[in-house]
């Protein structure tokens, strides 16, 4: 054979194996997210350390912005990155709005949580627009044309102008306190005011038993529940196992006998609470026996919701707030001299927001630079999907990194300093592209329906109290900025003393 004829024979040799392999090839799927070894059975687990979130930080530095572990016997891909969170919470978020079906949370509201529910779909869909619309029959917007009572507004406005009592009556009998308890009080009842219609004294023991309930309810679901990971687990009779159904049924029993009290009390033409607003919009007002479009577990659990999103969340960002402000007190004194400047001695109220730029950055640098919720709620993959070019199958359980995101240094300019200043711009006006990539509420379809419920709420919080008071820490006391690690993540305990400032 001559050269001519052998270049040509091993040309053509070679464009057949490539044909051949590309043929063998398109039915292949792309390649699984990269990972760690684990170990049989308990997987991951050991790896995780006390800080989750900052052991998947290091994991990222190996293995990118989508890598997967095995969390005891269950594939978890851990999403980092502002674009692939953006991509799982957004823009592809009906493929990922599913959650997996965890034992711990299983309890809530018996299954029919919005937050919780493994029931992705149009009841879904629509349960959720009807809790948004419970909501919204409260914001101050609506309220000027509404039937009801009772305004957010003045529930928060009233319970923070108690709580400056208190502090102020703690500080001259205490000399020093910790706020966290009062703090959690006021913030529960402004929660049983909204849903109920009702606030309770702080030393009232029902009322008090209830935040225990929550507090240990908490406690219970922070921790990684072997149950959850490993099957099996669910069976035994551990402690750590069956504590939060006992928990979650005590919280679930106390907001179904006010539901149900609701209902014997119902007036259409008077709405007292969000309770009231479900139940109106729940019945179908063209049937004359007023036939419930959907039932009543419906309004419980959507009750349940919003009763534990704004009870935990709030008061959590509330004590980080305070004790940030006695550690920085040149920020506070800025905040108190933007108040001043501002709105004087008027009370605050949710329009004053847009009045106090550095205030807002205050709020947000707090969200951010704590990241008091590291992850999300965990997503479920509804579909195969593809995401930064790796295969995740239909019904894998998927992690938000929200610290990584919040903490991002191609995003946020030396991360790890907490500088309010950042949220604004040259002329002093607070930078809303910024404060969007702040990612503590979450995104698109699962994001938390009581964002702004909340912002309004710290908001007044934080401005009342500092209108009227100068928050110090004690003499010669360590602060420690470092946080104990759970569902949401909080201070350790620290004391203040609150004097008047005028």
């Amino acid at each position: 054979m001559i050269p001519g004829e052998l270049t040509t024979s091993l040309l053509m040799l070679v464009i057949v194996l490539i044909s051949i392999n590309v043929l063998r090839n398109r039915g292949q799927k792309p390649p699984s997210p990269p990972g760690p070894w684990a170990l049989p059975v308990i997987g991951n687990l050991l790896q995780l350390g006390e800080h989750p979130y900052l052991s998947f930080i290091e994991m990222r530095k190996k293995y990118g912005d989508v890598f997967l572990i095995k969390l005891g016997m269950v594939p978890v891909v851990v999403v980092n990155g502002m674009e692939p969170v953006k991509r799982v919470l957004f823009q592809d978020g009906e493929n990922y709005a599913g959650r997996p079906n965890m034992h711990t949370f299983s309890f809530f509201a018996n299954g029919k949580s919005l937050s919780f529910s493994t029931n992705y779909g149009d009841s879904w869909k629509h349960h959720k627009k009807m809790a948004i619309n419970a909501l919204k029959s409260f914001s101050k917007a609506e309220a000027k044309s509404s039937t009801c009572s009772c305004l957010l507004e003045e529930h928060v406005c009233g319970e923070v102008s108690e709580l400056v009592k208190i502090f102020t009556e703690l500080t001259a009998t205490q000399g020093n306190f910790d706020p966290r308890g009062s703090l959690t009080c006021a913030v529960a009842n402004v929660v049983c005011a909204l849903c109920f219609g009702k606030r309770y004294e702080h030393t009232d023991e029902k009322f008090l038993k209830v935040i225990k309930i929550n507090d240990d309810l908490l406690k219970a679901s922070s921790a990684v529940n072997p149950a959850d990971f490993i099957p099996c687990f669910r069976y035994l009779p551990l402690r750590v196992v069956n504590a939060p159904r006992e928990y979650y049924h005590m919280l679930n029993q106390f907001i179904m006998q006010h539901v149900q009290e609701h209902y014997v009390t119902y007036d259409e033409g008077y709405l007292r609470d969000i309770t009231d607003a479900l139940i109106s919009i729940c019945y179908d007002k063209n049937s004359t026996g007023k036939t419930p479009i959907l039932p009543d577990d419906t309004i419980i659990s959507t009750v349940n919701d919003i009763f534990g999103a704004g009870f935990d969340t709030v008061s959590t960002c509330l004590n980080w707030s305070f004790l940030y402000l006695i550690n920085y007190p040149e920020i506070q004194t800025k905040i108190q001299a933007e108040i001043d400047g501002n709105i004087g001695l008027k009370p605050p109220r949710f329009e004053d927001r847009k009045n106090l730029p550095y205030t807002e950055a205050f709020i947000n640098e707090i969200f951010r630079h704590t990241t008091f919720l590291p992850f999300t709620i965990p997503h479920c993959t509804t579909a195969d999907t593809i995401l930064n070019g790796y295969f995740i199958p239909q019904k894998t359980c998927v992690f938000v990194n929200i610290y990584q995101v919040n903490h991002d240094e191609t995003l946020w300019e030396k991360p790890d300093l907490f500088r309010p200043e950042r949220f604004l711009n040259e002329n002093g006006e607070l930078n809303k592209g910024l404060v969007e990539k702040v990612l503590i509420f979450g995104l698109g379809i699962r994001k938390c329906l009581g964002e702004d419920v909340a912002r309004n709420e710290i908001f007044i919080f934080i401005t009342n109290v500092l209108q009227h008071l100068k928050l110090e820490k004690c003499s010669g006391a360590q602060l420690d900025l470092t946080p104990v690690y759970g569902l949401s993540m909080k201070p350790k305990p620290y004391h203040i003393k609150a004097e008047p400032r005028f």
